[in-house]
């Protein structure tokens, strides 16, 4: 039987967002021109049009197990992940591509703590491999801290990975295209944006300064 939620959950979109929205799904279904393409872990805790409250036709969003982009390469067999980044920026034109982290991430997790199942025999473990170049930099593996650095790290390893696609750096050097850094802790849902010179993971700032953390914006009157 098909989950009785999903169902209830249809049931809600048909009575609320497909009446109030009727007009944007009828131009969505002619096509799609998202602006950004998001690249998240598949974590059920974490949603991009959740987080960034973005309605249908906004995002582009490629979901894996720990927000990975793997290098460029035309061997193997393959290539959902860079197929994905390939029609968003060639055939989707988008602007930016956001590669968001976040905490407590179960695939850096596996990474860093290998046991069964979640071994190098079997898709996960492999997948998890590509996380190793991210790992030489997050420093010791036996500080407190290190599965957190080690999400950071990742993040910047997906963006350097996205460089060796020959698409994505001759748009970024010609300035059609941006790339960003973020990371979102689903426990206060902070987000936090890379800084592109530094590499720091900052509280983001609305575009006069202030911060956008949970603590800050809570009882901030709606200008």
């Amino acid at each position: 039987m098909f989950p009785e939620t999903l169902k209830a959950g249809y049931r809600s979109f048909i009575d609320g967002r497909l009446t109030d929205e009727a007009k944007r799904y009828a131009k969505l279904a002619e096509g799609q021109s998202p602006e950004v393409l998001m690249i998240s872990c598949c974590d059920s805790r974490v949603s991009p049009e959740v987080i960034f409250d973005t309605g249908p036709g906004e995002l582009f969003v490629i979901r894996n197990v720990a927000n990975i982009v793997p290098p460029h390469e035309t061997g193997g067999d393959y290539h959902g992940t860079s197929a994905a980044i390939e029609f968003a920026v060639e055939g989707l034109e988008v602007k930016h591509i956001v590669v968001l982290g976040h905490a407590t991430c179960g695939g850096i997790k596996a990474y860093a703590n290998p046991a069964k199942p979640l071994s190098k025999g079997n898709f996960i473990g492999s997948w998890v491999s590509l996380v190793e170049p991210a790992a030489a930099l997050a420093g010791d593996p036996e500080a407190p801290d290190y599965l957190t650095r080690l999400e950071y790290s990742m993040v910047a390893q997906s963006l350097k990975n996205l460089m060796t696609f020959p698409f994505v750096r001759t748009r970024v050097e010609s300035g059609r295209l941006a790339l960003h850094g973020a990371h979102f802790g689903i426990a206060r849902g902070e987000l936090l944006l890379r800084d592109p010179e530094t590499g720091e993971f900052k509280p983001a700032v609305d575009g006069a300064g202030r911060s956008l953390s949970p603590a800050a914006m809570i009882g901030r009157a709606v200008e």
